[in-house]
């Protein structure tokens, strides 16, 4: 150590080498785990991790005894001692590149390319979180936690947002479709430039954002940061996507002149922001009304919208009532679509207030993580833990369910680490730094309360629930053990911090448990062995998966975001993903496709031909961003879907909509309103059935079908709409039949994001995981 070099060995590691070591430099510094006799297999976890490390080829030790008869050996290690030694002396030597500083960012529309901002014009980059390891980030992080207590960000505004009286929600509305022409007559790209500032500008507010968000919904910083991030992400992604779409050869583009924004008070600023963005660049006018919860992070961001370069009026931030002056703005004629992130029952509502209202809506998630005996238990544990008490387990995303298989069900260990993990959680209002869980948004309701205090048959308490303050807000997390199938708990989401632990005996029953809900939207599993990982990825029902991680904190593009069942609502894809802004827009075919009035034959062929390129191309699962240690997958699916052929259907459409579902290996049946269309409908190999029926008789069995999509050719008569408000979990695919691959395919294709750790404790995997779907994704004749 006089020499400024100090040595440092694992206790119990090559014993015979610390002495020589310790002889010859006169010190030596030993580590070793220290835990209770309990305990010891934690410890033995960890040394057996560290004998891997020190048996790798990379580590000194490896050739430690091997060393004065290999000359081949120790010329490799003195080249590597000296190749280091260089590095360590030069002058130009490798700075740190933990450089972050917050504060240097404020303030100002940060520009495109910079670290803060790496993404530029066609070549999307995720925004980095903020590192809290530099001592600037920490302090610009202490003086947000100061303010919290006393800020007073986005009163004014959301002041000037209220709207008391119908009469001024029509005031709004003509305001806003008064201002959309112009916007849409700009071009794509000056439309994705507003956006590209929208993403400058809530980055240089990033501090504030987290500001408000802890203020006023008791969101911590961590928590908050990477949901700015996300914002940013959105901004930078659909200006992105825009213009990607509007180079399509295929397609005529048309905005619809105004979208209602309906977003939820969990994630105050990345989903607002999201859906704002999305219908903003396809030259759609936007209402946004937030959350009564999150009313001021709302109004915070359309100030920063506004100072960005959006338009007045192009985005008007409304505060209404949840009463009938809220319900004329939902229910408003010339509102064109609705984006909703809410309740499922939220969506159900708005439905039946006005059945021809086009909703495309994220709705509630009952989630689960499957732990096999093959899991790291303490990896497992600790994911769990993380994605059940996140925010207080108000995330649609949350784990409510952890389903132990076979051994790990009567382990004593799991258990352990589990409850360490959630009674460690500090439980506290984001004004204290030190708090890992902030409160929820309000007092219980009737069915969070019964989560937090009630247990069902055969239940315990593995850690009980309590409350920490008067109001009703403050809870330390639950554990129930003893969650049967099919129970109450099992099926209900609660939406707070409590989590149920199941049994299965078998893999394939934990999965019949994982899918045993109306809902769609995660589901994890922690497994080390790559067969079970194969199989739980071909039999699970869900839009986002995630392997040997926690199952919350979707990224944009990496994994974007959305369910299957009642977890998705209405004809809509995944936020964050390449077809969010295809269904924002009305579809027609381009001049450069031959005019299917003229020559439908030649229509049906370059329609058959884009078929075949979307397949094998556009579809293909890839992973976009390929992170170093992860595999973020976006597959497609194929689903069963009905086609309804209403009045008007010609039969070139019929053959066009059923190629593209023979393309996609879907199953669907077909019902036709004209008899005359029975011979097409009945051509090929595609349909599993075939049915003449008219739209009464259609509409009457709506609530009866076992699909979740139908594919309506022609237009949507009133009795179907009506049928549809009844049971809008399942998707009208409506519009006219394009020769475009891109956009028909989609009706038969379901999307699915698979998020992998590909990495031991920073080491790869030895056997690399293939999530392309193996022989599951074969999808029928080409």
């Amino acid at each position: 150590t006089g020499h400024g070099v100090e040595f440092e060995m694992l206790a119990g590691m090559a014993p015979a080498q610390q002495a020589v070591v310790h002889e010859a430099t006169g010190t030596m510094r030993l580590y070793v785990p220290i835990v209770h006799p309990r305990h010891f297999d934690v410890a033995v976890s960890y040394l057996v991790r560290r004998l891997e490390e020190n048996a790798s080829s990379e580590n000194f030790l490896s050739a430690a005894f091997d060393l004065d008869s290999s000359e081949e050996l120790f010329a490799r290690e003195e080249e590597r001692f000296s190749r280091a030694l260089d590095l360590a002396l030069a002058e130009d030597a490798p700075a740190t590149h933990r450089l972050q500083d917050r504060t240097a960012e404020e303030g100002h529309r940060l520009e495109l390319g910079t670290p803060a901002l790496p993404a530029l014009p066609g070549a999307f980059r995720s925004t980095p979180d903020t590192d809290l390891s530099t001592a600037a980030n920490q302090e610009w992080a202490a003086r947000i936690t100061r303010r919290i207590r006393s800020s007073e960000l986005g009163e004014q505004e959301v002041r000037a947002a209220r709207r008391e009286t119908t009469a001024q929600v029509e005031e709004t509305v003509r305001a806003a479709l008064a201002a959309q022409p112009a916007w849409a007559a700009m071009p794509v790209e000056k439309r994705a430039l507003v956006l590209r500032r929208v993403a400058g500008t809530l980055a240089a507010h990033r501090a504030e954002l987290l500001e408000v968000m802890a203020a006023e919904t008791g969101k911590t910083l961590e928590q908050g940061d990477p949901e700015v991030s996300e914002a940013i992400d959105f901004a930078l992604f659909y200006a992105e996507q825009a213009e990607r779409l509007a180079a399509q050869q295929d397609l005529a583009l048309a905005p619809r002149p105004l979208t209602l924004v309906t977003p939820p008070w969990n994630f105050p600023v990345a989903i607002p922001t999201g859906g704002a963005m999305a219908a903003l660049v396809t030259g759609s006018a936007v209402i946004m009304k937030p959350a009564p919860q999150a009313r001021r992070c709302g109004a915070l961001l359309g100030r920063l919208f506004r100072e960005a370069g959006v338009p007045e009026g192009v985005l008007t931030l409304v505060d209404v009532a949840e009463d009938e002056v809220g319900r004329s703005l939902i229910a408003h004629p010339r509102i064109e679509q609705l984006i909703l992130t809410g309740a499922y029952d939220t969506a159900s509502l708005f439905a039946s207030w006005r059945p021809e209202l086009r909703i495309l809506a994220e709705t509630s998630g009952k989630n689960a993580i499957i732990v096999t005996p093959q899991a790291d238990l303490d990896l497992a544990a600790r994911d769990v833990a993380a994605s059940a008490f996140g925010h207080a387990g108000q995330k649609c995303s949350a784990a409510s369910l952890v389903i132990t298989v076979g051994s790990v069900s009567r382990s004593r260990r799991f258990n352990a680490q589990l409850a360490d993990a959630v009674l460690s959680l500090e439980v506290g209002e984001p004004v204290d730094p030190t708090v890992r869980m902030g409160p929820i948004i309000e007092p219980p309701g009737e069915k969070l309360a019964a989560g937090l205090t009630e247990l069902g048959e055969g239940e315990t308490w593995l850690a009980e629930p309590r409350q920490l303050d008067e109001e009703g807000r403050l809870w330390t997390p639950g554990v129930r053990i003893g969650v049967r199938e099919d129970s109450a708990f099992h099926r209900t989401e609660y939406f707070g911090p409590v989590l149920g632990i199941m049994h299965a005996d078998t893999l394939e029953d934990a999965v019949r448990m994982q899918n045993g809900t109306d809902y769609g939207l995660t589901a994890g599993l922690h497994s080390l062995e790559p067969s079970e990982i194969a199989w739980w990825t071909e039999h699970v029902e869900a839009g986002n998966l995630y392997v040997n991680r926690g199952i919350t904190g979707a990224i944009v593009q990496r994994q974007p975001f959305g369910g299957w069942k009642r977890s998705a609502i209405g004809q809509t894809a995944k936020a964050g993903g390449p077809h969010y802004l295809l269904h924002l827009q009305d579809l027609a075919d381009s001049p450069a496709v031959p005019s299917r009035a003229e020559d439908p034959q030649a229509w049906l062929e370059a329609a058959r031909a884009s078929d075949r390129e979307e397949i094998d191309g556009f579809f293909a699962p890839r992973d976009e961003q390929e992170v170093h240690g992860e595999i973020n997958l976006l597959r497609h699916l194929p689903l069963p879907v009905m086609v309804r052929a209403a009045d008007g259907t010609t039969p070139v459409e019929l053959e066009r909509v059923l190629h593209a579902a023979r393309i996609a290996g879907a199953e669907v049946e077909v019902s036709v309103a004209d008899e005359a269309l029975l011979p097409t409908a009945r051509a090929g190999d595609t349909p599993a059935s075939v049915v003449h029926e008219d739209a009464a008789t259609f509409a009457a069995r709506l609530g009866r079908l076992a699909q979740r999509r139908v594919r309506v050719i022609g237009e949507v008569d009133d009795a179907l709409r009506a049928a549809h408000a009844q049971r809008v979990e399942v998707a009208l695919f409506t519009g006219p039949v394009l020769a475009s691959g891109r956009a028909e395919l989609l009706t038969f294709l379901q999307e699915q994001a698979i998020s992998a750790t590909n990495h031991r404790y920073g080491n790869p995997l030895p056997h690399p995981l293939d999530l392309t779907g193996g022989n599951g994704w074969a999808r029928g004749p080409r």
